[in-house]
């Protein structure tokens, strides 16, 4: 069984949902707090052990690429005046095996991954969203990892959403849990509407897949949008070899919409050492405010 090694993070969308910021700037750029999103995702990555990231972007991303790029000016400026705190956090950021492919034309997520084929080869790998940050005492896609070591076959992370919402994801129809959080599938079904969902189960972003995605990809017809779904993908792959979707129990962030982004902007900056005692303060007097309003708006 070969190792998984490799990460893909497709970046290449356009950030309708983000406009106008996003006109000019890419919208892994857009910062929780000091950092922007796409560098939570490559730290998970690296803290679950892959060696190498590729990522996959378009048009108006030149910013994640000098983000990941050295700044001699800048390093040589903090060196000047002595901010080696500063300096570590820059230089961090170039560290990494990094690599950048460009998708000419956003066809949707299947076609990012398959425009990675090359990078990958014929070894298993990992999809990273950066829609999505996650929190747990041992990293998402290094839980996918383990459970690979385990079962040798493709592995999704999923998590309970409110029945409601099932729309707006892939959601898996569960035959059995093998072990706990552990599920078979029998299908996945991409956006459903909440009167046909299968569960309330919904793929988030992380996937662990095996090479034999790229030929299932090759040959799967557009979908919904007019766009090469992953999730048609993965069910046409569940016919010929086990996938299964690994239940996540920690904390996610949804920054693919505005007011996820604001929440987790919110949460990451009552734990920043730098801003946490002033923002719990405006939070509190903001609250009693606000409640002073509804009462007197209220007489």
């Amino acid at each position: 069984m070969k190792k998984v090694r490799k990460a893909i993070i497709p970046a290449a969308g356009l950030g309708t949902r983000f406009l106008p910021a996003t006109k000019a700037l890419a919208k892994e750029m857009l910062p929780i707090v000091d950092k922007p999103t796409i560098q939570f995702i490559v730290e998970e990555a690296r803290k679950s052990g892959i060696e190498d990231i590729v990522v996959v972007d378009g048009k108006s991303k030149r910013s994640i690429e000098d983000h990941f790029d050295s700044n001699p000016e800048l390093e040589n400026n903090l060196i000047e005046k002595n901010k080696k705190e500063m300096l570590k956090m820059v230089q961090e950021t170039t560290d990494i095996n990094l690599y950048f492919i460009r998708q000419s034309h956003p066809r949707g997520l299947g076609d990012a991954v398959l425009t990675a084929k090359a990078f990958i080869g014929d070894e298993p790998f990992v999809v990273m969203l950066g829609d999505d940050l996650m929190e747990d005492k041992v990293p998402l896609t290094r839980q996918l990892m383990d459970s690979y070591k385990e079962t040798g076959a493709s592995t999704l992370a999923v998590m309970k959403v409110p029945h409601e919402e099932t729309e707006k994801y892939g959601v898996i129809n569960p035959i059995e849990q093998v072990k706990p959080g552990l599920y078979n599938v029998s299908n996945f079904v991409e956006k459903p509407n909440p009167d046909e969902a299968p569960s309330d189960l919904a793929i988030i972003g992380r996937y662990l897949l095996t090479p034999e995605i790229f030929d299932v990809l090759e040959r799967t017809p557009l979908g919904k949008g007019g766009e090469l779904q992953l999730t048609d993908a993965i069910d046409e792959l569940n016919k010929t070899q086990r996938v299964f979707a690994h239940e996540f129990k920690g904390q996610r962030y949804d920054v693919g919409n505005k007011f996820g982004w604001i929440e987790t902007n919110i949460e990451y900056g009552l734990k920043h050492p730098q801003v946490k005692d002033e923002l719990r303060s405006y939070i509190k007097n903001l609250g009693a405010k606000l409640i002073a309003e509804d009462e007197k708006a209220s007489k």
